[in-house]
């Protein structure tokens, strides 16, 4: 327990440190209020929305493919529907999703990745060309044979993302753990006796946060990717449920008439992916200043 605790607080100093020197960068400090916005719209959208994100006025040829206006400022869909709300409403449903299957191919890489790194031999062999295997195959394509076979919904969704992702975030941990199992800190806490998982957690888990960082971000960029092309596909959240992916393909017909139905969905994928993709710079950057401090 006490060497969990003491993990724990390691970690946290590592994750404060790198933040402080993230807000450093030029990248950082464009990307922070990006992200967080998007955060915000996440977590709040459905009580912020100025409008309900999935009724239809009575008359819908009145209010159908308005242009941006006071009362709608994005405009509205070919429903008479607010397109900002279904924006700000369809946020969370994405990003959760996306989120989740982020997070679970991180946790699962990262596991399998540094046992393999420090078990080593044939064991290592065998699994690196197992998730070799795995990434043969195009993600997209695999993503629908999974969906196709067990349901389309937000929990396969999120688990066919992470299995998808765990090979590549397993290759980049096992690579760093393969580089950090041979350092004399690692090395002298052999000598001292202590346990397998003293070491991996204590001593190596530590100085992967900031690739995991880096990993973590172009990990959740793909997902958002593959959570919006998988509801443009029609496998995501199903109508009247607002989605940015399906709002994208509903809209395709209303191209030339109403281009801000399409628009506003695809700006709000953008913004989120370079975002997330400049915040991945910055820990980058960081993860460089904090070496160099280290080494002054």
């Amino acid at each position: 327990m006490m060497m969990i605790r003491s993990s724990l607080v390691a970690t946290g100093r590592s994750v404060r440190n790198t933040f402080r020197l993230i807000l450093r960068t030029w990248s950082g400090r464009i990307a922070l209020p990006i992200v967080v916005l998007h955060i915000i719209v996440t977590f709040f959208g459905p009580w912020l929305a100025p409008h309900s994100p999935t009724a239809m006025p009575e008359s819908i040829e009145d209010y159908q493919n308005q242009a941006p206006s006071l009362q709608f400022w994005l405009g509205t869909d070919q429903y008479g529907r607010d397109v900002l709300s279904r924006v700000m409403c369809g946020a969370g449903s994405l990003i959760m999703t996306a989120g989740a299957g982020a997070l679970l191919g991180i946790v699962l890489g990262t596991v399998v990745g540094m046992s393999s790194a420090y078990k080593g031999g044939r064991v290592d062999e065998v699994v690196m060309r197992v998730m070799d295997g795995l990434m043969s195959f195009p993600t997209l394509l695999l993503a629908l044979l999974v969906l196709f076979t067990l349901g389309s919904n937000r929990f396969n969704i999120a688990a066919t993302i992470g299995f998808v992702s765990m090979p590549a975030v397993a290759r980049v941990v096992r690579s760093t753990t393969l580089s950090l199992k041979t350092m004399e800190f690692v090395q002298s806490a052999r000598l001292r006796g202590e346990s397998t998982s003293y070491i991996i957690f204590r001593e190596i888990l530590p100085n992967i946060l900031p690739v995991l960082g880096v990993e973590a971000s172009v990990r959740f960029s793909y997902a958002i990717l593959s959570v919006a092309s998988l509801g443009f596909l029609g496998l995501g959240i199903q109508p009247p449920s607002p989605d940015w992916g399906l709002m994208i393909s509903q809209s395709r017909r209303f191209l030339v008439i109403a281009p801000w139905v399409a628009i506003a969905p695809m700006a709000a994928v953008a913004s989120l992916v370079i975002g997330i993709n400049l915040l991945a710079d910055g820990i980058r950057q960081a993860s460089r200043m904090a070496k160099k401090e280290e080494h002054e």
